[in-house]
């Protein structure tokens, strides 16, 4: 196949949060025509739509005054990115914008073979394609305690979340009962943002000593606003609409008790969705993709970008996470144009 070849794609995007459809809206100004596997919606991989699918109220992603949901937000990235050409991989086939709504679910990328240029994508239900550059940016997934009510209140809006700097800030948090789950930096960051609204922070801890680094560990002790709860784990979450409680059971004893809370935030770390890509790219000790240049998008492979959580370990952030999809369509553009695809 020459470079020119029509029937190679010239980038196939995978994933479909925030840095997902950020590469294909500026991919699609660019006139690439770009290919996404957003992800399927039954998938424990990558959802389509990203983590924001599970976050209610969005009040600090730039030009929306009033806050917006996660969903709304994700599909409103969605169309704009469609306005512009981009194609969707559905079980049906590939759909575009006036299309995209009989075309079934959206499929996962269950394969990548980066071995040799062009690249083979294949999809969950048996699609397949070419591509000259591939942008990966699948996310990562927060860790759950994997209780059912936890979930559902998460989905719901009910007052439970795995990002404190997402959600924390909410009215419906301020001068409340908090708790967060964990405890290694993470979880003392999240308490110490936490103590800035909530009346009480509660970090729930199954161990006797804080897995965070000394100097944070001793912040979230001098915080006259965190309770460290020692020994605890959690094996309910109480509540219909909202959180009402956490159940607890002390690890030492078995002995259970009740917490009266109106939010509980998990900080018991992240998993990238990056186990399909099967080694062929460099990934960091947690899994992340590890990148080549970091001010770019470039990975240890020519002609692979990647952008968004499943990079960033740090700051998982939607309006993060756009930039680096930016950066992703910008790079992969210049590479095109250096290799002489048009």
């Amino acid at each position: 196949m020459s470079a020119q070849d029509s029937s190679i794609e010239k980038v196939v995007i995978v994933g479909s949060g925030p840095a997902g459809w950020t590469a294909a809206l500026y991919a699609s100004r660019a006139n690439l025509n770009p290919l996404v596997f957003p992800g399927r919606a039954a998938s424990s991989d990558v959802l389509p739509g990203g983590q924001l699918m599970l976050t209610t109220d969005v009040e600090n992603y730039p030009g929306f005054p009033e806050g917006i949901t996660g969903p709304d937000m994700m599909d409103l990235f969605f169309k704009q990115a469609l306005r512009f050409g981009t194609r969707i991989v559905a079980d049906k086939g590939i759909a575009t914008e006036s299309e995209v709504g009989l075309y079934g679910q959206f499929q996962n990328a269950a394969n990548l073979d980066l071995s040799s240029s062009p690249f083979t994508i294949t999809g969950d239900n048996d699609f397949e394609c070419k591509a000259h550059s591939v942008i990966i940016a699948t996310g990562a997934k927060a860790n759950w305690m994997g209780i059912e009510n936890e979930l559902r209140l998460a989905k719901s809006g009910g007052g439970v979340s795995a990002c404190a700097v997402c959600d924390g800030a909410l009215p419906a948090f301020r001068d409340k009962p908090l708790a967060v789950v964990g405890g290694g930096d993470s979880a003392v960051e999240e308490a110490t943002y936490l103590s800035k609204f909530g009346s009480k922070v509660y970090m729930i801890h199954r161990r006797d000593e804080l897995r965070a680094s000394k100097i944070m560990a001793q912040r979230a002790i001098d915080n006259d606003k965190i309770e460290i709860l020692w020994n605890k784990t959690l094996i309910d979450v109480l509540g219909d609409d909202h959180i009402t409680a956490a159940k607890l059971k002390d690890t030492v004893t078995g002995e259970e008790s009740t917490l009266d809370l109106s939010g509980l935030f998990l900080a018991i770390g992240h998993t990238p969705a990056t186990e399909f890509l099967n080694g062929q790219l460099d990934l960091d000790a947690k899994k992340y993709i590890k990148l080549a240049d970091p001010y770019r998008s470039t990975t240890n492979i020519d002609g692979v970008f990647a952008a968004g959580d499943c990079v960033d370990s740090v700051y998982r952030q939607a309006i993060t996470a756009s930039g680096m999809g930016c950066k992703a369509a910008l790079d992969a553009e210049r590479w095109l144009a250096d290799k002489g695809i048009e």
